[in-house]
């Protein structure tokens, strides 16, 4: 099958095992880059839904990415986004293509290749709309996660300084590495990002300091620590960087520096600086 590479650059959000954070970095990543100024899309692949909440969309009564992904039609798509209620309060352009519990049918352990491709189909009518496409990924390698790779040029991946940290991490990497040589060779990964550091815990340290051994630069830097004012600004739908607070302006200061890794991979910040410039 023919496959159309997109121009936009698009980011999957991934950990193979849950609670570690995921949607919380996604939604970190999306309101820095909202901040920044860069046209965002943010795909909400994940079935509990959890970052289109965190972005102020109703679910109700609305196309979502179920639907997409039965029929990754041009109208379809369009009619699965909204705008994000961020918005309400400050310009930009940060819309989400709208999570749904049923995305668990396409759940399944073997897609077809032809299911694989559908969101790579999709986000092809509206990469002229974006310059960022964020993906929140389901905390699995069943088919919605390698759909979500097979449409991305990066993948980043989540973990915690835990006693499994290192296995999950190495587990998603070798996928990722499965799935560049067998469908995508554009994929790479970006790298893995810690979450919820407690940097007193010398536990915390050890499992941070076994990470960098094996995987070497791939760890990024900052490792992000813990913080109330994270899961504060989700639970409120709000974006961190308007959040109140030293402990949010920490946040939000390494999220800021975590995109800018992000878009020196790609052409992202020469259209954002040409954007800001334009304005």
């Amino acid at each position: 099958m023919k496959v159309t590479y997109l121009l936009v650059h698009v980011l999957s959000v991934s950990s193979l095992k849950g609670g570690v954070g995921k949607t919380t970095v996604s939604l970190g990543l999306a309101s820095a880059a909202f901040a920044k100024g860069v046209r965002t899309l943010v795909v909400d692949l994940d079935p509990q839904s959890d970052v289109s909440t965190g972005m102020d969309i109703s679910l109700a009564g609305r196309l979502n990415v179920a639907d997409v992904l039965a029929s990754p039609k041009e109208k379809t798509v369009r009619q699965a986004i909204a705008p994000s209620g961020w918005t309400k309060t400050h310009p930009g352009t940060i819309d989400v293509l709208i999570g749904s519990p049923s995305a668990i049918n396409f759940d399944g352990p073997h897609p077809s290749i032809r299911d694989i491709w559908k969101l790579e189909e999709a986000l092809a009518h509206v990469e002229d709309d974006y310059d960022l496409v964020l993906i929140d990924c389901a905390p699995s390698l069943n088919a919605l996660t390698r759909t979500a790779w097979a449409a991305s040029d990066r993948v980043v991946v989540v973990t915690e300084p835990g006693l499994f940290s290192v296995a999950a991490a190495d587990r998603a990497l070798r996928a990722i590495e499965e799935i560049r040589r067998g469908l995508s060779p554009r994929l790479q990964p970006l790298g893995i990002v810690v979450n919820r550091v407690r940097s007193q815990s010398m536990e915390h340290q050890f499992r941070i300091k076994e990470l960098r051994d094996m995987f070497g630069p791939l760890v990024l830097s900052p490792q992000l620590p813990e913080r109330t004012s994270l899961q504060q600004a989700q639970g409120a739908a709000k974006p961190l960087h308007i959040w109140p607070g030293d402990s949010a302006q920490e946040m939000a200061s390494n999220f800021d520096q975590l995109l800018d890794r992000v878009l020196r991979t790609g052409r992202v910040g020469e259209y954002a600086d040409a954007a800001k410039a334009a304005r």
